[in-house]
């Protein structure tokens, strides 16, 4: 198990420059409840993303097979949800004013691990990294037992960084509360 060390850290640290997910928690610390809800945010998404490397671990190698060799489908449907998204970010409106029959979002800790979590599976597509050490893990042939551990390490060594944000949340203090 500890000889996958040298084929994942140098992937974890890839993997922890998240802009995305700093983001959120600098976001979540913003609140009325900054360390409870950037914890929460935290924690949903390093779970969902723990419950997604397990997920792919079982269908990567139909994904690697299908993305080594694609077949003109894929580059159509590809272009059919690019051509939507465009679309859909086009038709959003531009206005900076709220509406009024449109209900605030109250944040709490639970809607923190929700949003966390729905965010991380939004991303996967685009987590290589994670891809790549699920794929080092499945290579080191270990047990499913073994693999899940070494999986949730390496979810906990990529979730530790981050916790600097509560951290630092907790320590500021009143000062860190929003004021609006």
């Amino acid at each position: 198990m500890f000889d996958l060390l040298p084929a994942l850290m140098p992937i974890l640290l890839i993997d922890i420059v998240n802009p995305m997910l700093f983001a959120l928690l600098v976001f979540a610390a913003g609140s009325g409840k900054p360390v409870a809800n950037s914890v929460a945010m935290l924690a949903g998404h390093t779970v969902a993303y723990f419950l997604a490397g397990i997920i792919v671990s079982f269908g990567i190698e139909q994904i690697s097979a299908r993305l080594a060799e694609p077949h003109r489908i894929d580059f159509i449907l590809s272009g059919i949800v690019g051509l939507g998204l465009v679309l859909a970010a086009v038709s959003t409106k531009k206005s900076g004013r709220k509406n009024a029959d449109e209900p605030e979002w109250k944040m709490t800790p639970l809607s923190c691990f929700g949003f966390g979590a729905v965010l991380n599976f939004i991303g996967i597509p685009f987590a290589l990294p994670y891809f790549a050490a699920v794929d080092q893990i499945i290579k080191a042939n270990l047990s499913f037992i073994e693999s899940t551990a070494v999986l949730g390490a390496y979810n906990a060594a990529y979730a530790l960084p981050f916790i600097v944000v509560p951290l630092a949340t907790a320590i500021a203090g009143e000062s860190a509360k929003s004021k609006v």
